[in-house]
């Protein structure tokens, strides 16, 4: 008998690419190409190392009290972690402990069910309709609980607050998690729900609209036994998962609040912009409410158009699946880089035309 025939298997997420170089245009994972707040940036010279050595405040209050003034709600309604792949992380491993299936998208967020294969939680997807759109009755079934993001990811389409709730007046008795990480680039939240459904749970994150994602900090929102349940879980599995810069900076970001809506504004500007180029390239695509754009060619291979940009040192992520072989998920940089991009895009296009 070997020790492997106990090892828990699981497929693992695969990252997007992390390219190194000065010359690289890295439109591959989302990111925000704008700096974080100057007040993040402050808090960082600012911080006094000797504090380094202690360890971190494990309710993280301070960062709790920010967020929960921010969004109108109490302070034992918020619960954050390091980055919302830490919150989802904990979230399946608290709530969804049925011998019933999880529900969540065939197409969506990829590491949704390598945390059900890990926690060996049962799950099955629900097709996205041919406009990749949730059909909102394949919810209206027995589960053990949904998950899904709005907007979607990778796909960038958004779904009306009134369609999640008419999920979620099916789905009283599981919890239902809406993964917002998105949401600050476009459509409406779900947060005016929470009043009314004690199931539901929304998670966010600093990593995408506060352009933080390597500070890691996500958050979830919920009612304050939800949090309590997510709490008792953090605590025994590490109380101290955020550090203490992650703190400072987290506070510091949500202060700064001008700060942020002028970067937001800039990207979905420019995410505007990147449509029109694009559809007078012969792309189409779903309308994004994200802060990329989920593109497909009339006539030329997604596959071939992401190794052509990535020999020209520009980065787009390409997915290999059935249903999105066809597509390529375009992160909307700033103005100067996507024109590099459209420019690119316009030589690769005729010399593939021209060579048909």
């Amino acid at each position: 008998m070997s020790y492997e025939e106990n090892v828990r298997r699981v497929i693992p997420y695969t990252p997007g690419e992390q390219p190194r170089g000065g010359n690289i245009i890295k439109l591959n994972t989302n990111e925000n190409p704008y700096p974080p707040s100057p007040k993040a940036e402050r808090a960082v010279r600012e911080l006094d190392a000797d504090i380094l050595r202690l360890y971190p405040d494990f309710a993280a209050s301070e960062l709790v009290r920010a967020i929960a003034s921010y969004h109108g709600v109490k302070e034992d309604q918020v619960f954050v972690g390091v980055g919302s792949d830490d919150v989802l992380a904990m979230a399946f491993l608290t709530f969804f402990n049925s011998d019933k299936p999880i529900l969540f998208p065939d197409i969506t967020y990829s590491f949704y069910d390598v945390w059900a294969q890990l926690w060996r939680i049962p799950y099955r997807t629900c097709p996205l309709d041919e406009a990749f759109f949730i059909r909102k009755e394949d919810y209206f079934c027995e589960n053990g609980g949904i998950i899904f993001p709005n907007p979607n990811a990778p796909t960038g389409v958004w779904q009306p607050v009134s369609m999640i709730e008419d999920i979620l007046q099916k789905n009283r008795d599981v919890t239902v998690i809406i993964d917002e990480a998105y949401i600050d680039f476009g459509g409406e939240s779900c947060l005016s729900l929470l009043a009314k459904y004690e199931n539901l749970l929304i998670t966010r994150t600093f990593s995408k609209s506060r352009s933080m994602a390597g500070v890691r900090i996500g958050y979830a929102i919920g009612n304050k036994d939800m949090i309590q349940y997510l709490n008792h879980v953090k605590f025994s599995f590490n109380s101290y998962t955020m550090n203490v810069p992650s703190l400072c900076l987290g506070v510091a970001s949500i202060e700064d609040d001008d700060y942020f809506v002028r970067m937001r504004d800039l990207v979905v500007a420019e995410r505007e912009r990147s449509k029109k180029e694009l559809t007078g390239l012969g792309f189409s695509f779903p309308d994004s409410m994200a802060n990329f754009i989920f593109a497909r060619h009339k006539t030329m291979q997604a596959s071939e158009i992401f190794k052509a940009l990535k020999e020209k040192g520009i980065y787009v992520r390409y997915f290999s699946g059935p249903r999105v072989r066809d597509y390529l998920r375009i992160t909307v940089g700033t103005r100067e880089q996507m024109d590099a991009l459209f420019a690119a895009l316009k030589q690769i296009l005729t010399e593939g035309s021209q060579g048909a």
